[in-house]
């Protein structure tokens, strides 16, 4: 599609984002948004109808962190209102996703009327938005609107955050105005900054007897796991991932030590992560999941941090230095050494899963999925102990791990995995959501079915908010257990099993990873007491804060 050619502005927003590679936009349709979804229709772009505007916002970040753009169109108000926590969760975790709404026509918003789904002023929605996106823009004049496009779909893809673009539906069928964008010195590093922050960072490492790369969830957002793979062969360096950068490197790379966290990490990684003389910290961000809750014991004199358009060295700051700049002149910059990787941690299995007769655990369950993941999948995890549990969970390729790990939204992972598993046709989804989590947003599932997808959905079932319950108990933890395995009667043709003991697991994943036609969901039915190793840390140290 050529953008020089659009007849109106509706159809050169949707050319511009075919062209910078949208194939697919998730919503649910309402008056004010109509026109545009005819254009859709009639254009290349597919549209995918949720069951709601929040879970078309979670699918459209799932699709946004697996092809670098992704997109909602949903209608004024009650349509755009819904898509907020979603989309905050996007700002928050650098997922550029754009949200379009509809909106009443120019001509009938003169005169301030009453019209339905308006809760203010109609600037409002517009304001709210401008707090949780890079930039956003109503296109009410033809003569710039194209432009507006242009810069505002720029800057989703700079920034790597969310955008706005709201369309009144009397603008939809106008006629456009391309004007060519003048062309702009691209923003790049200081050339005098970057060689100073390779040189000391060189010197530094000459010196260190035991350095240790630690590897965030800004090299996922950059598309940088290609350099960091290079640097790790090339220096033969181990290197850690913080639990929102999880599959920032295969998970099976022999230099991979596995996820550190602070006090949360298993006690192989965070022993080898503390007593490091050198740690070069490449795109992580410093929140308090990454540091498990601020456990983590990292010295700030003996760490070199790329992230954000700057190095920090010590006390040395080196400010426009972008971070696909450093790691490319270190890894050229390495001397390029035998592998000398310190030995790996053994994955965590269950080589004699399912003993008879034997209730599931947590730990044990994640022991079997890692015997069982393949290449195929594509993992999408929900928070609360599922998430702390797959810090034992080692995901076969990279970038093949995502989760709202900072953000910690309930409900991404089901709706995350539908445009995950449709930007990735090559990938099956295994989501894992906790109970409290799927009630909140599974219904998505039904569109996994309607659609002839095929994820696996492991339920992890204990009747409540576990994550809360080790915090603080009480009955507000407490939530309705539902049979999710008969949800085929409801959803559609999909395959639901029950599994309380091992035994019963295995039947279920075996039948689950057999069934190619339809989604498979296992109600894996946990004791409510039960909890991974890592969610008990965390809520010892949690609970003395409540």
């Amino acid at each position: 599609m050529s953008s020089q050619s659009a007849e109106s502005i509706g159809q050169y927003l949707l050319e511009r984002l075919y062209a910078l590679g949208v194939r697919d936009i998730f919503g649910v349709p309402g008056d004010y948004i109509l026109g545009f979804y005819d254009q859709m229709v009639h254009s290349p772009i597919r549209h995918i109808g949720t069951t709601r505007e929040d879970t078309a916002a979670f699918a459209a970040d799932g699709y946004a962190r697996c092809s670098g753009l992704g997109a909602v169109a949903v209608t004024y108000g009650v349509g755009a209102l819904n898509t907020v926590n979603a989309v905050a969760g996007a700002h928050a975790e650098s997922s550029p996703v754009v949200v379009i709404s509809g909106a009443p026509g120019v001509e009938e918003q003169r005169n301030d009327p009453l019209l339905h789904h308006r809760f203010g002023p109609f600037t409002f929605q517009r304001e709210i938005f401008e707090r949780i996106t890079c930039a956003s823009v109503v296109l009410n004049d033809p003569v710039i609107a194209c432009r507006q496009i242009d810069q505002t779909l720029a800057a989703a893809r700079h920034y790597s955050k969310p955008i706005y673009i709201e369309i009144p539906r009397d603008r939809v069928r106008v006629a456009g105005y391309p004007i060519p964008e003048p062309a702009q010195e691209a923003f790049g590093s200081d050339e005098t900054a970057l060689a100073e922050a390779v040189a000391e960072t060189m010197e530094l490492g000459e010196k260190s007897r035991s350095p240790i790369i630690v590897a965030g969830v800004e090299i996922h957002r950059r598309g940088l796991q290609g350099v960091l793979v290079d640097l790790v062969n090339r220096s033969g360096l181990p290197v850690a991932a913080t639990l929102t950068g999880k599959s920032v490197i295969a998970e099976r790379h022999p230099a991979y030590l596995g996820i550190y966290e602070g006090a949360m990490s298993a006690e192989y990684t965070r022993y080898l992560v503390e007593q490091a003389d050198l740690l070069l910290m490449l795109g992580v961000t410093l929140n308090d999941v990454d540091t498990g809750i601020y456990t983590a014991k990292l010295d700030p004199q003996h760490m070199v941090r790329a992230a954000q358009d700057e190095v920090v060295i010590s006390s040395h700051r080196y400010p426009r230095v972008l971070l696909k700049d450093f790691l490319h002149a270190l890894a050229k910059s390495v001397p390029v050494r035998p592998e000398k990787f310190v030995a790996a941690p053994a994955a965590v299995t269950a080589p004699d899963f399912p003993l008879p007769d034997r209730a599931i655990t947590t730990s044990r369950l994640v022991g079997r999925l890692n015997q069982a993941l393949g290449p195929e999948f594509i993992v999408v995890c929900d928070v609360g102990d599922c998430l702390f549990a797959t810090i034992d969970l080692q995901v076969h390729e990279q970038s093949e791990f995502l989760s709202s790990a900072f953000y910690t939204s309930m409900g991404f992972a089901v709706p995350a995995a539908l445009g995950a598993q449709i930007a990735r046709r090559d990938r099956r989804a295994l989501v894992l959501v906790g109970d409290g989590a799927f009630q909140m947003t599974g219904t998505e599932l039904a569109t996994f079915a309607r659609l002839g997808l095929d994820p696996i959905v492991v339920v992890f079932n204990n009747r409540g908010y576990s994550t809360e319950r080790f915090i603080l108990e009480g009955p507000f933890n407490d939530i309705g257990d539902w049979r999710f395995d008969r949800l085929g009667e409801v959803f559609g043709p999909l395959q639901g099993y029950a599994a309380g003991t091992e035994e019963a697991f295995e039947a279920a994943l075996v039948a689950a990873l057999d069934n190619r036609s339809s989604p498979s969901i296992i109600n894996v039915r946990l004791d409510p007491a039960d909890a991974s190793a890592a969610m008990q840390r965390l809520a010892a140290h949690l609970h003395s804060r409540v």
